[in-house]
């Protein structure tokens, strides 16, 4: 096995063509100039928030450069020539892996102009970065610079990536009303040239223009080719797993851990290359399909020749393909028992080095551990180990079935909200992160909770009216979903109301996280039927407020007009909503206020099935007038990224409503039916909320443990 690792190793040294011209400048990490421009951002230092997110976009993309260039001149430099004498095979293949690293790290030192251990971000930032994030802040920054069309194309290149960001796609849409704003604005900036090529292609093929296709088909296939070299190339950088292991192994296990973790990187690129900005799912045989749709377009043309080198390409991957075979037997005929009828070269290296390498890598999950996810379908049955094909043939049945729903749903746009409007958004409520949302639940639903309410205050337990904590002249009740759920299993309020509590603190989770995160997955942290009555004859001359004005995850301080996000406060909480049940009551209204706790500058009214949603910070201090007649009934919600601070009670009381399910006949599905389905929409352009992963300044990077309890992470907006 180590020959045959040897001999790998020579096979994938290549010479390579450096991508990137060393420069004398010093380039600063990307990270630490993408923090400074957030908290530029959220001081609204506009300028300088603009000059900082743009540069570390630049620093960004050099250091992608700088490392796939010095790939490639190190394996020119220190690569691997010939296969070393069997007696001294070890010392002289280490003296060459020695002199790799020694040139990959003084490249890499001088095209960087800094040590290349200061270019390493968390994977939290690096995620940021391939999910286009610096863009939303930047878009914002040159809007409110009146640059308008860079603004433009910053928001597009941002919403490529992106089409399910509810908030954007409203954005975009009123960019595109805007008077002045150019339609070439609409540009994406990071743009790969094969998807443009291959798209055409693909037209110009559904369009019988063969001739046409072949030529954008081709040029999408050498680019295709191309950025799975610069992929494969990235995959050899530094790992970063945010985890430090308790025993280091030993230097053979180290070696072959590493290098099994770079082959599964390197396999899995070709699913990065097929994956189109904005989607979840790849394009199915991306290469092969290409070789197929080219095959067909030359045969249409009449180039047989180059419609047989297609075909017998395609077969390398679908060697016994019964369709493809029967088309090359008139190639054959044509050209003649002397002509020779071979795959292209290039496509034979990357057939011939992608089976290499899965045979290591099966090899090395079936006698060392681990697993792999084969990104292709065409894999030979013979190169799976026996006792991994079962396991392989039921991943590739559950990928299969994932792509199918994931196709539908990329087929059909964002998650939709049928009947639910957007009432007012951030511009119109005077603030950033904010949104009302109307008919998110129908006068039925409302008054089945209500109805939940009432009699949960009948029983003999903490949710029994008693003095509000925040003013004497209220009465308080409060009910979580796993005592609701606790209360319908003893018969003491109706299962189905019980089960709608959950239901529709459920259905305003997707539409919070639909319209400030989506793809981020928003938890429950806290979840609350609230109801504040109005003591009878204790009204007059009543001065305070129903809930005084505070911020959801720091603690105000009107008079310094700051916010500081630390205990006791719930720094975990991201995002709140309030879903409110009624209106017959006098007062209640919400409302928002600037830092100083006095200044209003939005108020929302209560109603059955509004949904009031905002971040949590300091952005959004906010209160309750006094209810002074009737009882005002509400579904307090609070939300947090960080799955460790999920709300236990609500994963309990779904276990209890689905142990419930079981024992209930008939089933309550009905529910879920007179939920209905949901839809949402945007918001002007506005701040996009971070999502705390730029690192300040002055941090210093630690290799950091998992151990214990995990640290809180650091969210832009503290830092400012």
């Amino acid at each position: 096995m180590a020959f045959l690792l040897l001999l790998l190793l020579l096979a994938l040294s290549a010479p390579g063509t450096s991508l990137f011209s060393p420069g004398s400048a010093r380039l600063l990490p990307y990270d630490l100039l993408y923090a400074d421009g957030v908290r530029a951002y959220f001081a609204r230092d506009w300028p300088r928030a603009a000059e900082l997110l743009q540069r570390a976009l630049h620093s960004y993309s050099q250091l992608l450069e700088a490392r796939r260039g010095c790939q490639g001149s190190c394996r020119e430099e220190a690569g691997f020539v010939g296969p070393p004498a069997a007696p001294s095979w070890e010392p002289r293949f280490f003296d060459r892996v020695l002199q790799r690293a020694e040139c990959l790290g003084e490249c890499l030192g001088r095209r960087l102009g800094s040590e290349p251990s200061l270019h390493r971000a968390s994977r939290e930032i690096q995620e940021d970065f391939e999910q286009r994030e610096p863009y939303n802040y930047l878009q914002v920054a040159l809007f409110q610079l009146k640059k308008l069309d860079e603004a433009v194309s910053a928001a597009h290149t941002f919403f490529v990536a992106n089409p399910q960001h509810l908030q954007m796609r409203e954005d975009m849409e009123k960019y595109r009303r805007m008077a002045g704003v150019k339609l070439e604005s609409f540009r994406d900036l990071q743009a790969t040239p094969y998807w443009e090529a291959y798209e055409t292609g693909v037209q110009q093929y559904n369009v019988d223009k063969y001739l046409q296709a072949a030529v954008k088909l081709e040029e999408s296939l050498e680019e295709v080719l191309l950025a799975l070299e610069d992929c494969r190339a990235l995959c050899e950088g530094p790992q970063e797993d945010g985890t430090e292991e308790e025993m280091q192994p030993g230097l053979y296990e180290a070696i072959a851990a590493h290098y099994i973790q770079v082959l599964k990187c390197r396999q899995h690129c070709v699913l990065e290359v097929a994956t189109k900005p904005g989607r979840v799912s790849a394009t199915d045989d991306f290469i092969p399909s290409h070789l197929d749709l080219l095959q067909f377009a030359y045969d249409q043309v009449g180039n047989h020749a180059l419609a047989a080198e297609c075909a017998a390409s395609y077969l390398l991957f679908y060697p016994s393909d019964e369709p493809m075979l029967e088309k090359m037997k008139p190639y054959r005929a044509e050209l003649g028992e002397g002509a020779s009828v071979t795959a292209r070269e290039n496509i034979q290296r990357y057939v011939q080095r992608s089976l290499m390498e899965k045979k290591l890598i099966y090899y090395a999950v079936e006698h060392l551990g681990g697993t792999f996810n084969d990104p292709d379908p065409w894999t030979p049955d013979e190169l799976i180990p026996e006792s991994l094909k079962q396991k392989h043939k039921e991943n590739q049945e559950k990928q299969r079935l994932e792509n199918l729903d994931v196709g539908e749903q990329e087929q059909t746009g964002p998650f939709t909200f049928e009947g639910i409007t957007v009432a007012m958004d951030s511009h119109q409520l005077n603030g950033s992160q904010r949104v009302v949302f109307d008919r998110v639940l129908t006068d039925s639903e409302c008054k089945d909770i209500l109805r939940l309410a009432k009699a949960a205050g009948g029983t003999e337990d903490s949710y029994r009216g008693r003095q509000s904590p925040h003013t004497p002249h209220e009465r308080f009740e409060g009910l979580t979903v796993l005592k609701a759920l606790q209360l319908a299993q003893d018969g003491t309020v109706n299962w189905r109301d019980a089960k709608l509590l959950l239901h529709a603190s459920e259905k305003s989770r997707k539409i919070v996280e639909s319209y400030f995160t989506p793809g981020k997955r928003l938890h429950f942290s806290f979840t609350h039927l609230v109801c504040r009555t109005a003591v009878e004859g204790d009204q007059d001359g009543r001065m305070d407020l129903s809930h005084p004005v505070h911020a959801d995850n720091c603690l105000l301080d009107p008079e310094g007009k700051e916010c500081w996000r630390e205990p006791p406060a719930y720094v975990y909480r991201d995002y709140s909503g309030i879903l409110y049940l009624n209106d017959d009551f006098h007062g209640g209204d919400l409302f928002f206020t600037e830092l100083d706790a006095v200044t209003v500058t939005a108020q929302v009214r209560p109603k059955c099935g509004r949904l009031v949603a905002f971040s949590s910070g300091g952005e959004n201090p906010h209160g309750v007038w006094a209810v002074t007649r009737g009882r005002r009934c509400a579904i307090a919600l609070w939300y947090t990224l960080s799955p460790e601070h999920a709300e236990q009670e609500r994963m309990e009381a779904e276990d209890l409503m689905r142990q419930g399910d079981v024992e209930q006949e008939p089933s309550h599905a009905d529910v879920e039916e007179h939920m209905g389905a949901d839809h949402s929409g945007g918001a002007s352009p506005e701040p996009p909320m971070t999502k705390g992963r730029a690192r300040s300044t002055s941090q210093r990077r630690t290799s950091g443990s998992e151990s214990g309890q995990q640290p809180q992470k650091l969210r832009a907006r503290d830092e400012f």
